[in-house]
């Protein structure tokens, strides 16, 4: 992590590449947004508090795939019953993540790291799962690559933290070229049975 790499030139590679691909994407942006905003009845954008590095809490953007219904009492329903029609496509290609492009312009994410999870979930990692908060999140990461939402919340955090400490440019180069191949196999969208993954409830048995 003390790499030329990650002091030097991640950051500059970040906003080069998020700036050529927001416009290489820019047709596909602007028409999933109409889209979206008419599916969602005039938002077409899911915006949520995130932890980046450090902890320090950002607004993270992502394309809003799921509708608001909410059940009798007014609780949201799941998400199966939530997922829009071409939400299910934006998904499945990861187009739903393009947003994340402004965030790394930004400041607050990388093109590669661990993804940046739910605010609540600070208070219940030990010391070995607080080690992914030491770098940027990223869009992709090497969990992402290894099985995203089908891996185990154990077995996502020793990714996370294996690429803290190997962070390289040829690594970021790997993952990328990864990431490429299981968006268009649509690889580990979700668990099975699942639209998203389950969510972290804390362990506290978990070791390095």
């Amino acid at each position: 992590m003390n790499s030329f790499y990650y002091k030097y030139l991640k950051r500059f590679l970040d906003v080069c590449l998020a700036t050529v691909a927001l416009i290489l994407f820019s047709p596909f942006f602007i028409v999933l947004m109409v889209l979206l905003t008419v599916a969602n009845r005039g938002n077409p954008f899911f915006v949520q508090e995130r932890p980046g590095k450090n902890g320090k809490v950002f607004k993270l953007i992502k394309f809003k795939t799921l509708s608001d219904q909410t059940d009798e009492q007014g609780g949201l329903l799941p998400d199966d019953q939530r997922i829009l029609k071409i939400g299910q496509f934006i998904r499945s290609t990861s187009l739903d993540e393009l947003p994340q492009l402004i965030n790394i312009l930004i400041g607050d994410m990388s093109i590669v790291g661990p993804r940046p999870l739910l605010v609540k979930y600070l208070s219940y990692y030990n010391d070995f799962q607080k080690r992914r908060h030491l770098v940027l999140p990223g869009i992709t990461g090497w969990a992402q690559v290894n099985g995203r939402n089908k891996l185990t919340w154990d077995e996502k955090f020793a990714y996370d933290v294996y690429y803290v400490e190997h962070i390289s440019f040829i690594f970021d180069v790997k993952i990328i070229l990864l990431t490429v191949k299981k968006v268009i196999l649509r690889e580990g969208v979700n668990q099975e049975g699942e639209v998203t993954a389950e969510a972290f409830k804390g362990n506290d048995d978990f070791q390095k």
